[in-house]
């Protein structure tokens, strides 16, 4: 009788290990779509609306990848790294310090980078939006 116990315990243990719990509760939940984030944020409309005046001091490749990835968080996305709209902490407090949440992150491609690159857009939830080319040593506002 131990064994039949022992051997149903595990059998529900692996079964919930392995994702069964979705299967044995009827339910499905959508998958992200690959390259996407697994919880894509809301679209920011500030995102949309950032002044080319203030694009106009990059370079015509930064301010085109600057562009896209604007866009790309005025739509809410997809995105094509997992961490893109994940909480920035300000860790080092070079901008405005606010309650943790308060800033998302994402990436601004960078050509030739094996991986994500140095360059991010970090909004706020006030609007304000960051422009870093360095892994957030320095910072320019954009809006």
């Amino acid at each position: 009788m131990k064994r039949i116990i022992f051997a149903i315990s595990l059998l529900l243990v692996l079964i919930a290990y392995a994702g069964g719990q979705q299967w044995l509760g009827g339910g499905t939940s959508p998958q992200p779509s690959a390259g996407t984030a697994a919880t894509s944020p809301a679209p920011d409309a500030a995102a949309a609306s950032v002044p080319s005046a203030a694009l106009a001091r990059f370079g015509a490749e930064e301010r085109s990848a600057i562009a896209a990835a604007l866009a790309l968080i005025a739509d809410g996305g997809p995105f094509l790294h997992k961490k893109d709209g994940s909480v920035f902490q300000n860790r080092e407090g070079r901008l405005p310090r606010y309650a943790a949440g308060y800033y998302r992150e994402y990436t601004v491609e960078t050509p030739n980078s094996a991986d994500r690159g140095a360059r991010r857009i970090v909004t706020g939830a006030g609007g304000e939006i960051y422009y870093t080319a360095d892994h957030y040593n320095n910072f320019v506002q954009l809006k």
